[in-house]
């Protein structure tokens, strides 16, 4: 555990990046060391159970305007500029560069080599530096482990992220939005986070850079979660933001989890990105969600800003008091049942999912090819309370490809793979609703999930395949006019609303909506 390297090692490792190592620095330290480090750091607290409790402090959730790449000739001519992709000078990112390490060279390090990518002939090397030993737990939970010595004690990184919570950008100098910085140089191959305590972003940084270079060998990256029945030809696919229920529907004791959150799709299958799952817990229930629920009582889980009482170390996960966005993070072994290769065939199925605030769609639709590829890059969902800062309650937005935070590339670019992808495998797709009905959001409830996975069992049997349907023009979608065992006031949303002209003025307003991005990004492909 020491600083002690062979020559092979040394020569990747720190030194490399001028990174001067006076202090400790801790190579790949297990679990069990990193709990040992957190708590004498006083990081975090040991719960009732065994998970590691942390407070992100002023950070609860992502910091998407605070991300930048950077503009260099290697990769300016591919990135997709704008409201996502925000542009920075490689003399702010030197700056910038130079202060963090200068920073780290009295500082306890620990460095964990890992892989995003459970397919061996996708899997992208990365080193992930970090200041707290929490995050680095987060990242032996989030990322995949080498585990074979010889190889780990070889490892050589493609990319390197370095995180520093406590180091802040000087916007007035440094070209950044606040004091919160994170900055990809696809060049440098280098990764520089700080001002933040919100481990996500790490986890989301590599996310990025698999979706910058998988694309571009014919490898589809996607923000889904993914599983399969009784054998691995039978994927299922959900792609949705933070709050729709990709890691819910997809934990499921019938199925086997392939991945929770991020996945490539390549010639011969599925592959998840991640070696663990980070799953919102916010309410959750032994009764509704018993496998998430068992992983916030098990050793290695991180638990961000999940209220804990000190004197008991007993967790209420139902307390919003430090956010909404409260997280478990958790290596996929917790989950009985989880494939741990994280590999699968071609999906049959695929889901789009959506919290529709406006209460105006239908908890499940069918949807052809072609409309299956206008939902995938309108990406219509209602972000939910806590996934961002500034975010109290559900807004109305439109993210291609249900992640465009995370898409280094034009949505096209993605939309193109997955519409060959589906050409070729036949997959059936549909559009599912986990958000609200009976009115807009305030006035209707929540679907029951217990409503939404009944439906998702029936699309996965292939019960819904001969049901009749009816075209909705406005929102793109084949409506289903029924659905065994469901009353049709669950199945249409006018119906379950108590002013059915009401539902039309709001249906409409949706659709004007729809339509006005629909001409903002053109979605024709």
């Amino acid at each position: 555990m020491s600083d002690n390297r062979n020559d092979v090692t040394r020569a990747w490792g720190l030194e490399k990046l001028g990174i001067e190592r006076r202090a400790s620095t801790y190579w790949n330290p297990p679990t069990a060391v990193l709990y040992e480090h957190a708590v004498r750091r006083q990081e975090g607290l040991v719960a009732h159970g065994g998970p590691l409790v942390v407070d992100t402090g002023a950070h609860t959730g992502r910091a998407p305007n605070d991300k930048f790449t950077i503009d260099e000739p290697g990769s300016r001519d591919k990135i997709w500029w704008g409201a996502i992709n925000h542009p920075l000078s490689e003399e702010s990112f030197d700056r910038v560069w130079a202060r963090q390490r200068a920073y780290l060279a009295d500082k306890e390090l620990y460095v964990q080599d890992c892989y995003g990518g459970a397919d061996p002939r996708y899997r992208l090397p990365v080193r992930i530096v970090t200041e707290y030993a929490w995050h680095s737990l987060f990242v032996r939970d989030l990322l995949i482990r080498e585990h074979d010595h010889d190889a780990l004690r070889a490892f050589v990184p493609e990319f390197t992220i370095i995180d520093t919570p406590h180091l802040s950008a000087d916007p007035a100098t440094d070209g950044t939005r606040s004091e919160t910085f994170i900055l990809v140089h696809l060049a440098k191959k280098l990764v520089l986070i700080g001002g933040t305590e919100y481990a996500g972003e790490i986890k989301k940084s590599v996310f990025s850079l698999l979706n910058y270079l998988l694309p571009q060998r014919g490898v589809l990256g996607m923000h889904c979660s993914a599983n399969y029945g009784r054998d691995k030809d039978d994927v299922a696919l959900f792609f949705g933001l933070s709050g729709t229920g990709k890691t819910t529907l997809s934990t499921s004791p019938d199925r086997r989890l392939i991945g929770d959150d991020e996945h490539g799709w390549s010639d011969d299958g599925v592959f998840n990105f991640e070696g663990g799952c980070y799953a919102k817990v916010i309410g959750i229930h032994a009764e509704s969600e018993p496998e998430i629920y068992e992983t916030t009582r098990m050793f290695g889980t991180v638990l961000e800003n999940v209220v804990i009482d000190p004197e008991t170390r007993k967790l209420d996960l139902d307390s919003k008091r430090l956010t909404e966005n409260t997280r478990a993070a958790y290596p996929i072994t917790h989950v009985p049942g989880a494939d741990p290769e994280g590999l699968g065939g071609h999906p049959r199925n695929i889901f789009l999912l959506t919290y529709d605030a406006f209460g105006v769609l239908p908890p499940i639709a069918r949807l052809t090819p072609e409309q299956a590829m206008y939902h995938y890059l309108t990406g219509y969902t209602s972000k939910v309370a806590g996934t961002e800062e500034g975010v109290n309650e559900p807004q109305v937005v439109f993210s291609p490809c249900f992640g465009a935070p995370f898409l280094p590339l034009h949505p096209k670019v993605y939309a193109r793979l997955l519409g060959k992808k589906i050409a070729e495998h036949q997959a059936r797709c549909w559009l599912v609703n986990t958000g609200v009905t009976g009115g807009p959001y305030g006035v209707g409830k929540r679907i029951a999930m217990p409503i939404t996975r009944s439906l998702i069992n029936s699309a996965l049997a292939g019960e819904l395949d001969d049901v009749p349907t009816k075209v909705n023009e406005a929102f793109h979608l084949s409506a289903l006019s029924r659905v065994p065992g469901l009353p049709p006031d669950v199945l249409d949303p006018r119906a379950s609303w108590s002013d059915p002209e009401a539902y039309d003025r709001k249906a409409a307003e949706l659709a004007r909506r729809f339509e006005e991005n629909h001409r903002k990004i053109d979605v024709e492909i």
